[in-house]
């Protein structure tokens, strides 16, 4: 009696017509929420949200009920069952879209061969290392997140090593995180700086006493080390030491002057140097505080890395982690050593290796008539080659 009445309640007209109109309205505020927030966002609060993924089950169930129902198995019914079919097809291969199926980008250059592809959602990710029966041994945790400023945004990644178990649990999100230095005298020195390795502009700060890589150039501040660019503070004054020949142009009255390789000069704040294919100015003398991020408040920037504060407890141990990265790209591993194990955790696209790879032998960009920034369509000239075989197919 009960199963009957819930079979007649799933093919009822009545559900039909409020799933339909539940449906609208929700792909309605899901558009709104794209469209004031960001994607992630429209994800979290409606698209991947459980009373959405219900409305899709009760579709089905309700098309298949309305089937057995109005005895649609017929041949003068053809054309609706047909209809019914169609749609049942399509939500349930949009759930094997959904569950089994992934989405990601492959930025390839012109030219260039690419053999894998970056996910569109990111993931933390956890690596354990540590020995297990005498032999080094290296476990992988991942979790797939999709994080926005105005949503709640918390999760738990746990697992276990050779009986140690351990959490990783979500404390902040920075959308869109711009470094900044906090002053603090109970802080150390930052130097700031601009540049422009990658043909855009990036803002960075060097802390005294380590070495950075950015766009594969070592920058190291009060600490010399030797095949990177070191900048040495003493007491006022500034001064430089480069494994590179180069040049600079003070910005105040254009004045140029050169860099010699591996010879200690004044540093000329304010300037812009030239030297291993990047350019680089600092723009004001050094800090003494704490770095921080804070968002730009902007939900459409797709270039800016993002922030995820975690927690890491292991043996009744939790330390504070700071993750960048975003969708898209490999996050900026951070490590630390609880005990006898250490941890590597990120922030940042899942890669996806594939059996094949794909070369851009040409990218066209047709432009409206008349104008020079306004493209109306865009091709590309794709190579596909077998890596078994080594050759195009």
């Amino acid at each position: 009696m009960i199963l009957s009445k819930i079979f007649s309640f799933l093919s009822s007209s009545r559900l039909m017509a409020l799933l339909f109109v539940s449906f609208a309205v929700s792909m309605a505020a899901g558009t709104f929420v794209e469209s004031e927030y960001n994607t992630d966002t429209a994800r979290i609060w409606v698209y991947n949200a459980w009373w959405f993924e219900l409305i899709m089950v009760l579709f089905v169930f309700n098309f298949v009920g309305n089937i057995s129902k109005y005895r649609l198995l017929r041949k003068e019914k053809w054309a609706t069952l047909l209809l019914h079919l169609s749609f049942i097809l399509i939500i349930v291969g949009a759930g094997v879209t959904r569950y089994l199926s992934y989405e990601g980008v492959m930025p390839i250059r012109e030219g260039e061969t690419a053999t894998t592809i970056y996910s569109d959602k990111a993931y933390v990710t956890a690596l354990v290392d540590g020995n297990y029966q005498g032999e080094p041994r290296r476990r992988t945790f991942e979790k797939g997140l999709y994080l926005s400023p105005v949503t709640s945004n918390k999760f738990t990644l746990d697992g276990f090593f050779n009986e140690t178990t351990f959490e990783v649990t979500y404390k902040d999100f920075i959308m869109n995180a711009v470094e900044t230095i906090t002053e603090d005298e109970s802080g150390v020195y930052y130097l700031k700086m601009v540049e422009s390795g990658d043909g855009t502009r990036h803002e960075h700060y060097l802390k005294e006493g380590e070495v950075q890589n950015i766009h594969n150039i070592l920058y190291a501040f009060n600490k010399e080390t030797e095949g990177a660019i070191n900048i040495i503070k003493k007491d006022n004054e500034y001064f430089i030491k480069a494994p590179f020949e180069g040049d600079y142009m003070r910005m105040a009255d254009q004045a140029k002057g050169k860099v010699a390789a591996d010879s200690l000069q004044v540093l000329n704040l304010r300037s812009l140097y030239n030297m291993a294919n990047t350019s680089f100015v600092f723009p004001e003398f050094a800090k003494k505080g704490k770095k921080t991020y804070v968002s730009n408040n902007d939900f459409k920037d797709k270039k800016t890395d993002d922030v995820l504060v975690v927690n890491l407890t292991a043996n009744g141990e939790t330390k504070e982690l700071t993750l960048v990265g975003s969708a898209g790209k490999q996050g900026i591993p951070q490590s630390v050593t609880i005990g006898d194990l250490d941890y590597t955790v990120f922030f940042g696209s899942k890669l996806y290796e594939l059996p094949f790879a794909l070369k851009l032998d040409d990218f066209i960009a047709d432009k409206y008539p008349g104008t020079e920034k306004r493209y109306a369509a865009f091709k590309s000239k794709l190579e596909l080659i077998d890596k078994a075989q080594n050759k195009p197919q």
